[in-house]
């Protein structure tokens, strides 16, 4: 005994040691190889136990603790069963004698630990260790005990981890489901007799009114039954702390149980109320202020205790709320919740003399608050439609009841959430309403009300007039995940809920919209009046401070009401086009007529008293005006084709007073974001518009000459590229409602020329002093230059590369002269990794918008260039020493190639060979071995481009072959290249990145879906079963696990090409090559593979293969050497 008690010393004093913060590193690491080393030894856990029974030491229980845990878990199998024995009787001893004594998380360990051993060896060698957990749970002293062993149980028992093989899964889940409707009724009766013993009894006096828990009308019309509704109303019990304790601990349990056991009818009625009375602790005010006892300050704690016990049973609420798989019985059951719960709503949203709405809420727990929204969400997403066909559930009362709980909330992640909520009810209205036409009218009657004051708060709730406090708290400049502030999530998500309404009820929606954006515009337009002239410009007499923030108001609703109206443009178009042709007339004259305001009285260049608000204010009203307008520009384009005969002067005026708006603004004195709305509104009209009289405007004609007017200051970058596209489009693009001989594309044809010709004068001027050295001044301003030209010129292709061939033509006539510059200039440029990456960009714009109009030789040429241009020295430059661009450039060159490749038809496959020679010659063995993913993706898609489309280079398939599918097998050709590829393939499998592992996997299955990769010879003889093997060894360990559904259905397509193959070879060579495990568990392995040919039932077998596999590497690992196995 004396060695344990010395050893116990030393390891008190080694752990003190360990957690003392003056230890080194380096010690700590001697002393863990030391603690590491001890476990290891077969009968460590005597000491242990010795430990356990003598230590007051937190640090050395928890070693002791975890030495059982590594046991258990990994070595069980060698242990003798005399010691199992011993130990099964232990821990549990040790755990009733210091339950009470021991560290909560000490103790919790503990019954992990046990729960363990049960998990191993529960029911066959440890037969009463469910018993031994129902006794304890009904023996008053240890109820909490036995809570902690049932939640520890149904965590690591009906859900296990990796390390047990999955029929004993299976089993632990069978012998777990008969034990449910025990301890669902165990648990009940915990929860029902404490509330019942603490219950407040008749004698009590009925609570005042002021305390807002009497009836009222709606809970009798929910509840059906007088006697639930009075069971609801009583008041609640105080419960003392050990109750409070036990009742936590039951609900947690529950919670758990919840999560996987299947809705059926032992989730009793009498279950289901019990848990509703326990949530309502979370919505009393009243539990959170208890009369204050012995003037003890305990009270906040109890509060928060009973607080909890509300949260845990919502969650317990919820857990069942989220299946969405109801058995018809359980409807009922469902029905009584949603009722019970309604209950509470309308609890938690009353309203009384004390309190408003607001400040309730603000009471109440957090948390509490999150898993009620929680369970609204639930509700109207997973069980509205099921629900709403009861006669006796009161839908509309019940989105009363949410519409009050939405609008006062006390925070704005609250109010978000609630929104999304609301968003769901409307997804799921649209949707019935598309399902149920003939009774659309029937549906949106019962709704009509509750919408109209939904879109009425919302609309409220984005402007300051009404809601300026809370909207002054939202952060507008921090940028989210999804590069955008609060402010413009918070308006986002405000307009998705209006668009939302406006699809459903359109003419209450704009009725409701419009009158407001009216009334606030009046002020906008009411400024010139104040707009007086001073010795440096003009100046906004507005001083007054009140003034002013009444200004700042105004003009920040505006800019929110700009934003709804354009986002309800799409409801203005298409079918209903005529129906609503006057309201949107009245939308777009009144935004022309706003833009052109402001740009006449040029607000965005006004001197105001207070310039730091008040000018991005009046900045950005005028750039939403413009942005809203730039939104109706498909109703200006339909308005263009289907009216305009009928009323062209109305048009016209339309579109010029809007070009009137937008010249002054093309400038580069103006500021930016007001610059790039003025822009995207002139692209807009030019591309989708495209009035035939928009060229012969002057204000268009006067664009035109700034832009080809060199000695003009040059706009912005992006303000450049907008405008000389918008300029572009209106030379290129074909109009609308002419025939081909109207369209007049000689005269557009030769402006054009003399555009591009402009816009790249300095550019070709480069051609011919490229060839001298370059001076590194000279350098920079060339790199300026090709920058800026090439930016242009690739956005110009871009944007019609989808029109029709004139237009394409025409395009290409006027920039060949630059495209032949650019071949020039590449080699010259070839080792500034920036400008060779610009060049690339323009030239695979080219290959994807102009291919055709280039015409073979030239395009011919060009590829010859590059590829002479990319030896393995350069291609390993790029990729090895310049960094991210070099990458780029490469990858950018891939994709090149990628476009030529796919292109139909014999031209470009005299190119086939040098590209593949390329990539498996000089990009792969460079790539191969870095981990980092550059250039991976884009030469796998070049490489399965170049299978897909030219399967022919590769498979010579003649009709006699395909007539007599079986006999003969296809000709094989480039066999060397073919299978090169396709290890390549196999190579990617065995690198980390998931992405590429995803992307070739997809690339694989895709050629076996079009081309039956998998069944031809070549690939069925000499690689199918690798890539098999590959596969499954991905699955054992475990690296790519988010793709195991991928991976199964591959290997399943790839076996079932020869099934007889899999079954009778492969899976026993797989196996036999498999090591850390033993014959017998080879065999039982193989045994156990069914020999299904199903995809569902395959993949099963597959991942059962895969688990057990694991398990018994495991258990063998653990073995003590030396062990003898069987």
């Amino acid at each position: 005994m004396a060695s344990e008690e010395a050893s116990l010393r030393a390891l008190e004093s080694l752990m003190t040691e360990f957690f003392h913060n003056c230890t080194t590193n380096e010690r700590k690491r001697e002393i863990e190889e030391l603690l590491n080393n001890f476990a290891q030894q077969i009968g460590a856990w005597r000491f242990c136990l010795y430990f356990l029974s003598s230590t007051r030491n937190d640090y050395v229980m928890m070693y002791s603790l975890t030495v059982f845990e590594n046991l258990i878990n990994k070595m069980w199998l060698g242990v003798p069963s005399q010691d199992k024995m011993e130990i099964r009787s232990c821990l549990p001893k040790l755990l009733l004698a210091h339950h009470k004594t021991l560290p909560y998380f000490i103790r919790n360990k503990l019954c992990k630990v046990i729960v363990d051993i049960g998990r191993q060896d529960w029911p066959m060698f440890y037969h009463d260790f469910f018993t031994n957990i129902l006794q304890l749970i009904q023996s008053p002293v240890t109820t909490p005990l036995g809570l902690i062993m049932l939640k520890t149980t149904s965590e690591e028992l009906a859900c296990p981890r990796e390390d047990l093989s999955v029929a004993r899964k299976e089993e632990l889940r069978k012998l777990l489901l008969d034990q449910v409707q025990t301890v669902l009724g165990l648990l009940t009766g915990i929860l029902e007799s404490i509330w019942d013993k603490h219950s407040v009894t008749a004698a009590t006096p009925p609570p005042s009114p002021t305390s807002g828990e009497s009836g009222g009308d709606l809970l009798s019309s929910l509840l059906q039954s007088p006697s639930a509704a009075k069971l609801l109303n009583q008041p609640i019990p105080i419960l003392d702390t050990e109750s409070e304790y036990i009742c936590s601990l039951a609900l947690e349990c529950l919670a758990h149980l919840f999560s996987w056991i299947p809705l059926s009818t032992s989730i009793t009625p009498s279950l289901l109320t019990t848990i509703f009375h326990f949530a309502r602790f979370g919505c009393d005010t009243r539990a959170r202020k208890m009369p204050s006892v012995n003037g003890s300050s305990q009270n906040s704690v109890l509060g928060q205790e009973r607080g909890r016990l509300g949260i845990l049973a919502m969650s317990c609420i919820n857990e069942l709320m989220s299946k969405n798989c109801v058995p018809m019985e359980f409807e009922e059951y469902l029905l009584r919740m949603f009722q019970q719960t309604f209950y509470l709503l309308q609890k938690i949203t009353k309203e009384s003399n004390a309190h408003s709405v607001k400040s309730r809420l603000e009471e109440l727990d957090e948390s509490y608050i999150e898993k009620f929204t929680d369970f609204l969400r639930l509700f109207v997403s997973v069980h509205l439609r099921r629900i709403e066909s009861y006669s006796q559930f009161p839908v509309v009362e019940f989105l009363a009841l949410l519409f009050k709980y939405t609008f006062h909330q006390p925070t704005h992640e609250g109010y978000f959430s609630c929104l999304d909520i609301w968003t769901l009810f409307l997804d799921y209205l649209t949707s019935k309403i598309k399902s149920r036409l003939a009774d659309k009218e029937t549906v949106l009657n019962r709704y009509e009300d509750a919408l109209v004051l939904l879109l009425t708060e919302v609309l409220n709730r984005i402007q300051f007039r009404y809601n300026q406090a809370q909207l002054e708290e939202l952060d507008d400049e921090t940028l989210d995940d999804d590069q955008q502030t609060e402010w413009q999530r918070y308006l986002r998500q405000s307009l998705e809920v209006v668009a939302k309404v406006m699809e459903l009820l359109p003419t209450h929606a704009f009725s409701t919209l419009f009158p407001v954006l009216q009334d606030n515009l009046e002020v906008y337009l009411g400024l010139q009046q104040f707009v007086v002239t001073s010795g440096t410009g003009h100046r906004l007499n507005i001083t007054a401070e009140n003034d002013c923030r009444r200004l700042h108001c105004s003009l920040r609703d505006i800019s929110s009401l700009l934003q709804a109206v354009g986002r309800l443009a799409e409801y203005f178009i298409g079918d209903v086009f005529a129906a609503r042709f006057n309201d949107a007339l009245t939308v777009v004259e009144r935004l022309v007529k706003v833009t052109l305001y402001g740009s006449q009285i040029k607000l965005y260049n006004i001197e105001t008293a207070v310039p730091s608000v008040l000018k991005p204010d009046l900045l950005d009203v005028h750039a939403q005006s413009l942005a809203a307008l730039q939104a109706y520009s498909h109703w200006l384009a339909q308005f263009y084709s289907e009216f305009h005969r009928q009323n062209p002067e109305q048009f016209i005026s339309l579109v010029s007073t809007a070009l009137e708006a937008i010249t002054p603004l093309i400038s580069s004195k103006v500021q930016e974001k007001l610059l790039l709305s003025a822009c995207h509104l002139l692209v807009s009209l030019a591309t989708t518009v495209r009035p035939v009289f928009l060229i012969s405007i002057p204000a268009v004609q006067k664009v035109f000459n700034r832009i080809t007017d060199t000695s003009a200051q040059r706009l912005p970058d992006k303000a450049q590229v907008l405008v000389c596209r918008a300029i572009s489009n209106v030379l290129l693009l074909p109009w609308p409602n002419l025939p081909e001989s109207e369209q007049q594309w000689a005269v557009r044809s030769s402006n054009h020329a003399s555009l591009i010709s402009a816009l790249t004068r300095e550019y070709r001027h480069l051609k011919s002093s490229a060839i001298l050295p370059q001076r590194k001044v000279r350098l920079e301003d060339t790199k300026v230059i090709i920058h800026q030209t090439l930016s242009v010129l690739e956005d110009i292709v871009e944007s019609i590369s989808g029109e029709s061939t004139k237009s394409r033509q025409i395009c290409y006539q006027s920039l060949q002269e630059s495209v032949q510059v650019s071949l020039a200039l590449f080699p010259a440029f070839i080792h500034q990794s920036d400008v060779t990456d610009e060049m690339l960009s323009f030239f695979l714009t080219l290959f994807q918008g102009l291919r055709v109009q280039m015409g073979v030789p030239f395009t011919e040429q060009i590829i010859q260039t590059f590829l002479n241009m990319f030896t393995r020295e350069q291609l390993a430059e790029s990729i090895l020493h310049e960094g991210s661009t070099g990458c780029r450039v490469v990858e950018k060159f891939l994709k090149i190639l990628q476009v030529v490749v796919q292109e139909p038809g014999q031209v470009f496959k005299p190119f086939l060979p040098s590209i593949i020679s390329l990539c498996m010659e000089q990009v792969y063995p460079i790539i191969a071995e870095r981990s980092s993913p550059d250039v991976k993706a884009e030469l796998f898609e070049l490489l399965f481009r170049v299978l897909h489309h030219n399967w022919r280079y590769f498979f010579k398939s003649s009709v006699l072959a395909s007539v007599q599918r079986g006999i003969a097998e296809e000709q094989m050709e480039n066999e060397a290249q073919f299978s090169a590829i396709m290890q390549a393939f196999g190579q990617s499998f065995l690198q980390p990145d998931i992405h590429l592992f995803k992307q070739n996997l997809f690339y694989l299955e895709t050629l076996n879906t079009k081309q039956k990769l998998y069944h031809k010879k070549i690939f069925r003889t000499t690689m199918l079963f690798q890539f098999v093997n590959v596969l499954l060894q991905v699955l054992v360990h475990k690296s790519h696990d988010l793709l195991q559904e991928e991976i199964g259905i591959a290997i399943y397509n790839m076996a079932s090409v020869d099934f007889d193959s899999f079954y009778s070879a492969f899976l026993a060579e797989f196996l036999a090559s498999c090591d850390g495990v033993d014959s017998n568990q080879k065999h039982v392995l193989g045994r156990n593979f069914k020999m299904d040919r199903d995809l569902p039932s395959f993949t099963q077998n597959v991942h059962r293969l895969v688990n057990d596999l694991r398990y018994y590497r495991l258990c063998n690992d653990s073995l003590p050497p030396g062990t003898v196995k069987l």
